[in-house]
């Protein structure tokens, strides 16, 4: 489940624990009452908002247009294709957001790995680091 502008991602508490132990000093856990569910959950915040896209190896940069109403937005992307990071620019984080496009909620492999070991997240993963696969698969 995800919330707000910026995709907030809504978690169960077993994926709250599994952020709280692996990424403590990334991520702020909120709790919150889903209507109708009697889990908890939880509400996970990324800290951190790290100037680290490789703009050079995205597949497409769709930028704000200069006449965007929010000026918070310049500089910013509306959206990218094929989003990569440099990893080395990442200060570490196991958790972040990229500055210019707040969008992008970004693991580390290792919260990947025990996301999926969790299982039954109904969300996918995507590679943004390395080389992007190119179309057609050669």
């Amino acid at each position: 489940m995800f919330a707000g502008v910026e995709r907030v991602p809504i978690v169960s508490q077993e994926v709250a624990d599994a952020f709280k132990m692996l990424a403590p000093d990334d991520v702020q856990l909120f709790p919150v009452t889903v209507e109708g569910a009697p889990e908890r959950y939880c509400i996970v915040n990324a800290l951190k908002t790290v100037d680290c896209i490789d703009e050079a190896n995205c597949e497409g940069l769709q930028p704000y247009e200069q006449d965007d109403p929010h000026p918070e937005h310049q500089g910013a992307y509306r959206w990218i294709s094929g989003l990569r990071i440099d990893s080395a620019k990442a200060e570490g984080a196991l958790v972040l957001r990229p500055m210019k496009f707040k969008t992008a909620f970004i693991v580390s492999e290792a919260i990947k790995d025990a996301l999926e070991q969790i299982g039954n997240l109904g969300i996918s993963f995507e590679r943004v680091t390395g080389p992007r696969k190119k179309k057609g698969g050669h």
